[in-house]
């Protein structure tokens, strides 16, 4: 039986986790799964999230214990350290791109059709608008059956061009709880953030390199210290 967020949803910092998981397995394969440690530092990035977060190990490992019983996260036994990977589509009962989709409504919050072709860019080439739409509309027609909807197409805030599309993973919208879309949102991100998520990509690489490298050597990878 697929996940079913009427009954069990999602709380913030659960979709943190899943969605996250989900990105890093597309975005960064060679670093995946990701420890505790690896998931902590994604869960609280300073880019693409909205809201940004500070969690700590507990609240991930709570999140992933909670995960793990709705058959959505998976652990995976590594050399010295457990991981964890996500078992999003085959446990919310939706295709891989539906899932990239859903992941992004989760991390970043609502948007636009155009926003998210844009934003999965580095997790799913979507040929087109049309084709996210299609994936969109699909979601949000899904059959009682198989769990009812799963995004909704919000109305138009005053000022915008199009209309935004919120996932439902997490529950009903609270209308009135959702910030006004700024009048001139462009449907491309900034260059700034752009290059941020550019730099974190590049970081979790070497790291990943790093990993590889000193288990080939049979050493433990220091940890980089934190920052109060």
């Amino acid at each position: 039986m697929p996940f079913d967020p009427r009954s069990t949803p999602l709380n913030p910092v659960q979709a943190r986790v899943l969605a996250t998981l989900m990105e890093k397995a597309r975005t960064v394969p060679d670093s995946y799964p990701l420890s505790i440690n690896a998931l902590v530092n994604g869960c609280n990035q300073k880019s693409s999230r909205d809201p940004v977060m500070e969690l700590d190990e507990g609240d991930v490992q709570q999140a992933l214990d909670d995960l793990l019983r709705q058959s959505l996260v998976t652990p995976v036994s590594g050399n010295r350290t457990q991981r964890w990977e996500h078992n999003f589509p085959r446990g919310v009962g939706v295709p891989e791109q539906s899932a990239v989709l859903l992941s992004l409504l989760l991390l970043r919050g609502p948007q636009t059709a155009a926003e998210l072709r844009l934003n999965a860019e580095r997790w799913h080439r979507f040929a087109d608008i049309s084709s996210v739409e299609a994936f969109l509309d699909e979601l949000q027609e899904r059959s009682e059956e198989k769990g009812g909807p799963l995004v909704v197409l919000l109305p138009r805030a005053p000022g915008a061009r199009e209309p935004r599309w919120a996932t439902l993973l997490s529950g009903p919208i609270d209308l009135s709880a959702l910030p006004a879309a700024p009048a001139a949102r462009a449907a491309t991100s900034s260059a700034a953030e752009q290059r941020i998520a550019a730099l974190e990509a590049r970081v979790e690489q070497l790291e990943a390199q790093l990993h590889a490298l000193c288990q080939q050597l049979g050493v433990e990878p220091t940890s980089a210290p934190t920052q109060d």
